[in-house]
């Protein structure tokens, strides 16, 4: 299959600290990639560099066919990104926020019209669309920021722990929103503190110290690694760290 992320001997160095050291791999087109390591493993780092926000002291590749050192801003334009920490505005109304990022993504006027009523109608949520951000029940707000990320149809969506603080059943149905992405040819790519989340990938990658420790399918990982599930792979991994976060 097509791969979309390409990355060869990608390195980040902050002074003497080394966060991102030396790592390699490939994600293909419509696949749901995980993205592990505990904190201070260099995660988010290298997401950061690969979503055209930071450069790379060494090392290059590409990502949705832009290469990560001259074309960040290309790289931009064709990704999607949500965020756990902060993808919507509260003090704005849902058509707001859909508006703004519509524009922030390039998308003419009428384009983001029809998107938005697109949208509101695909999420149910056309009684609400006067409503602030800040009033809406958690999980509407997940699927929100989900579908304002995927406004712009991007080959590639960033999920930085989209998840996180949220109880199992809407976890669950989130995660219905990723299959539907990469049921369309969307690749995404999730970073997650969830094992139970990582079972649901296609490829799963560990990151400890900076460096890529596993990479392989769920299944693939417990069989290397004689664990249960997920949780079990990560213990033994994150348990080899040297680095404090």
């Amino acid at each position: 299959m097509e791969n979309v992320i390409e990355i060869h001997g990608l390195t980040k160095k902050f002074g003497n600290f080394t966060a991102v050291d030396n790592i390699s791999f490939s994600v293909r087109k419509g696949e749901i990639f995980g993205f592990l390591g505990a904190n201070g493993a260099g995660k988010t780092t290298a997401m950061r560099i690969l979503c055209g926000l930071s450069v790379p002291t060494s090392g290059g590749g590409t990502v949705a066919g832009y290469d990560i050192v001259r074309q960040p801003e290309k790289i931009k334009r064709h990704i999607g990104y949500m965020s756990q920490k902060f993808s919507l505005y509260s003090d704005l109304k849902v058509w707001e926020n859909i508006r703004l990022f519509g524009g922030i993504y390039g998308l003419s006027g009428k384009e983001i019209a029809a998107k938005t009523s697109e949208i509101l109608a695909a999420l149910g949520m056309e009684d609400v669309r006067n409503s602030f951000v800040s009033s809406l029940p958690l999980g509407w707000k997940q699927k929100l920021s989900f579908s304002i990320a995927m406004i712009h149809e991007p080959d590639i969506v960033f999920l930085d722990e989209p998840t996180g603080g949220v109880d199992p059943e809407t976890r669950r149905r989130f995660w219905e929103l990723i299959y539907d992405a990469a049921s369309r040819g969307v690749t995404v790519f999730v970073t997650t503190h969830y094992m139970d989340e990582a079972e649901y990938c296609d490829r799963v990658s560990v990151m400890v110290d900076g460096r890529i420790a596993a990479f392989d399918s769920p299944a693939g990982l417990k069989r290397t690694y004689g664990a249960a599930d997920m949780d079990g792979v990560f213990r033994i991994l994150a348990g080899r760290a040297v680095r404090k976060e």
